[in-house]
């Protein structure tokens, strides 16, 4: 039976969407802590699902797997009330290829349909060379936090990075076939990312922005740089409530 982390807005405020986050490799929904609470925070409720099963011998079950997975997250946060929208799925490596996979394909059905999408640190199709777990944590992160959090976590993965993404993965972005609004998040310091891929996808797509965060390593929601990303993954749920107008623009800056 799936489980799922919660995190819920403040008392007194109203709600103002729904957040659905997936983790990637070697991942748990404890990787994710800190992110669930920093977006609750800000009145969105967000519920954190376990990483996707992905079996490359059968693909097509593998996403009729996740789709049920998300149509149940998604329920489930509803509390006899109607789902709250924007309904946006945040996804990370493995998590954030299976999720294009799953989503960018034309015709895809859900049960309730997410308004947007956030791809975090989508990998190439290179694997990590990570010969041991302080090698592994470089690929990932330099916080200290996060690399803590990833260390005392038992259920963590570890190596989880060498293993190369099902062929039917590898190009899910760059095969992309939606409409709904996507922010990609990559860390410049991404030894995993095809960042050349990346831009290309993010010109192809109807409604996607690229966005690169100076420093970052391949763990962009969780790295030093987290606050920064998380109030870039706010902006983006607040320019969806206003048709992706964005709320603030700079009309004069000295830097």
């Amino acid at each position: 039976m799936t489980q799922y982390s919660d995190h819920f807005a403040p008392k007194g405020l109203r709600v103002r969407g729904t957040v659905v986050v997936v983790p990637g490799r070697g991942e748990t929904r404890a990787t994710y802590a800190r992110l669930g609470r920093r977006l609750a925070a800000d009145a969105y409720r967000v519920r954190v699902v376990d990483t996707p099963a992905l079996d490359p011998e059968d693909p097509t079950a593998s996403r009729a797997e996740l789709a049920a997975r998300l149509d149940a997250a998604v329920e489930g946060t509803a509390d006899g009330e109607d789902v709250v929208r924007p309904v946006v799925v945040v996804a990370a490596d493995s998590g954030a290829a299976a999720v294009a996979a799953l989503l960018g394909r034309a015709g895809s059905s859900l049960a309730v349909r997410p308004d947007a999408l956030v791809l975090a640190g989508l990998p190439g199709r290179a694997a990590s060379p990570a010969a041991s777990w302080d090698d592994e944590l470089d690929v990932r992160t330099s916080c200290p936090t996060h690399r803590s959090t990833l260390t005392g976590d038992s259920e963590v993965r570890r190596g989880s990075l060498e293993e190369a993404l099902p062929a039917d993965l590898a190009d899910a972005i760059q095969d992309a076939d939606t409409d709904l609004p996507v922010l990609l998040l990559v860390g410049d310091a991404d030894p995993l990312a095809d960042h050349e891929a990346l831009r290309r996808a993010a010109k192809s797509l109807p409604r996607a922005r690229l966005s690169v965060v100076r420093g970052a390593h391949h763990d962009v929601l969780n790295d030093l740089q987290h606050r920064s990303v998380a109030a870039e993954i706010v902006s983006f749920l607040e320019a969806l409530r206003n048709d992706l107008q964005p709320l603030i623009s700079v009309q004069s800056s000295a830097w």
